[in-house]
């Protein structure tokens, strides 16, 4: 068998290949798939679900966005409440706890009859769904060797955004109640492979000693944990930015814009999360390659607004030029894993389930400031303007955040937080 480095780590192909196909591995990446699936349905069925349920044109951007802020409300406390159960309990908790909740929020939207209900079924939906891609990165860093932690992250990226192609194919082959049902449906699927999901040696040994774990205010009592914990925030915001202004409202800037056809949201998720699969393949590749995780983010994040850019300002003429530029965007948004990744890599073990857990959901909560600023602009300096504004302030504070950012790619993470 011939023998090669990964980065320093020696080990065979087949070798290599077989920690990247253990189970704990697969299913944090299948549990990604169907949390991405679930969060992008939305995307793709806010238009017709919210017709179906009698909302008038003029409401479908308001009640949307509502629905959408629900959402990520629910992220957000979630995030908090998983994030501390994973360091508390362990990161198999979290991914059984998490998972079923969101698969029977999944298949209750299936069901619902007002906004109102709704809105609370997004809610929970999003509480639910903020525990699975934390848990499944922590538990990934800490059960596969330091040099090839970004491979795994890389496999679990790849099969996470085909959910969200997944959603598109689902919801132009059945109804959107449909769609929400099979969502569920793969959720509990997945619960049956779980069970062979074992827990994380870091955690076990955590576990048999007398150690704070979980507990979040470490977050905040330390001054160098608390820019940690901020940058690593910050670094996300131009993704969700992209997913949930531009991909999410692509028919709203389509109209903007002056096209005569409608842009479907379906197509534009699905450009995006296409172009996405290749960006998550490259970065994790390229952060292997360059044993350095900042440059990569960095290529990436200013690819990003350059195209961010082009589809702003960019006179388009045609929907075909716009779902082009969402799959440009997709591609230079796919450090989303990677910056995860680095969250975990930056803290101890008794903290790290609480911060790769809250940070992508933060993230995804920044949407709540983003959509406020981008709705109250939009009256003065309308739909383009006002994204453009919201882009820029978001991308100036993702480049500083990064500037201050610790690399991780060697750390040794096999240490604890001192209170």
């Amino acid at each position: 068998m011939n023998k090669y480095k990964i980065n320093g780590w020696p080990g065979s192909s087949k070798s290599i290949t077989r920690e990247l196909l253990r189970i704990p591995v697969l299913v944090a990446a299948l549990g990604y798939m169907v949390d991405m699936y679930d969060l992008f349905l939305f995307s793709i069925v806010r238009v017709p679900s919210l017709k179906s349920l009698n909302i008038s044109e003029e409401s479908i951007l308001k009640d949307g966005i509502m629905l959408l802020n629900l959402q990520m409300t629910g992220l957000l406390v979630g995030g908090i409440v998983w994030g501390i159960l994973g360091d508390k309990k362990g990161r198999l908790s979290v991914l059984f706890g998490s998972i079923l909740i969101y698969s029977l929020a999944n298949i209750g939207n299936a069901f619902v009859t007002s906004v109102g209900a709704y809105a609370v079924l997004r809610f929970i939906a999003g509480f639910g769904l903020a525990g699975e891609l934390g848990s499944g990165i922590t538990l990934i860093t800490e059960i596969l060797p330091n040099k090839i932690r970004g491979y795994g992250s890389t496999l679990v990226a790849t099969l996470g955004v085909f959910g969200a192609l997944l959603a598109y194919l689902v919801a132009y082959l059945f109804s959107w109640r449909a769609s929400y049902f099979i969502g569920g449906g793969l959720g509990l699927l997945l619960m049956v492979l779980r069970i062979k999901v074992f827990e994380s040696g870091i955690f076990i040994k955590l576990k048999e000693k007398n150690i704070k774990r979980g507990d979040i205010r470490m977050l905040f009592n330390n001054r160098t944990r608390l820019l940690k914990y901020v940058t690593s925030i910050a670094i996300g915001m131009p993704i969700w930015f992209i997913a949930g202004i531009l991909i999410t409202f692509s028919p709203e800037f389509g109209k903007a814009m002056g096209l005569h056809q409608p842009i479907d949201a379906g197509k534009a998720v699905l450009f995006t999360f296409a172009g996405q699969i290749t960006g998550n393949i490259i970065s994790g590749s390229l952060s292997q390659y360059f044993q350095n995780r900042k440059k990569v983010i960095l290529l990436f994040m200013s690819s990003s607004f350059l195209f961010v850019l082009f589809y702003l300002l960019i006179p388009v003429r045609h929907p075909a030029v716009l779902y082009l530029l969402c799959g440009c965007l997709g591609f230079c948004g796919g450090y989303w894993t990677l910056f995860i990744t680095v969250a975990a890599e930056l803290f101890g073990s008794n903290l790290r389930a609480t911060v790769a857990t809250t940070v992508p959901n933060f993230v995804r909560g920044t949407i709540l400031p983003m959509t406020a600023l981008f709705l109250m602009m939009k009256s003065n300096m309308g739909t383009i303007h006002s994204a453009l504004l919201v882009g820029s302030v978001t991308y100036l504070i993702a480049i500083i955040a990064l500037i201050f950012l610790e690399e991780t790619f060697k750390k040794d993470i096999n240490y604890i937080e001192v209170d």
